[in-house]
């Protein structure tokens, strides 16, 4: 894995280096909540990422551990992508973005009804998701 370039010793701008742009974030959160994905469901989200940001920002996650490659069960000329449990740590740091997210947008319904689980017991909920994506 290469070393990654810090600008500070901060660890905010350190974790920032790794999946601080937004395209990385959402990459983590499709696999976040679908647990697996190739590379063409990446293209179809609806945020419209562009292949070559989509090439650059995978082999970033993947040289830093965030995610790792598999081989697909269906197709030697897919590949799956999923996240390492450097990844799966990432989990309560999007709870809370979606929290915060919830005070000052209008959420789809799905992910009102997650937030809402997550109200009841937030530290259950996490935990059981990351039992789930474990098992991935």
């Amino acid at each position: 894995m290469d070393a990654i370039k810090k600008r500070s010793d901060c660890p905010i701008s350190c974790s920032l280096d790794v999946w601080g742009d937004k395209w990385s974030l959402l990459i983590i959160r499709d696999l976040l909540f679908k647990k697996e994905c190739t590379y063409g469901d990446f293209l179809k989200s609806e945020e419209k990422i562009a292949t070559n940001i989509l090439a650059s920002r995978l082999q970033t996650l993947e040289e830093n551990g965030v995610i790792e490659k598999l081989e697909h069960p269906d197709s030697k000329a897919k590949v799956l992508y999923r996240l390492t449990q450097k990844g799966i740590d990432l989990l309560p740091l999007m709870i809370e973005i979606n929290l915060w997210a919830s005070k000052y947008f209008d959420l789809p319904e799905e992910r009102k009804a997650m937030l809402k689980e997550v109200k009841k017991d937030k530290d259950k909920f996490i935990k059981s998701w990351i039992k789930e994506l474990k098992k991935a």
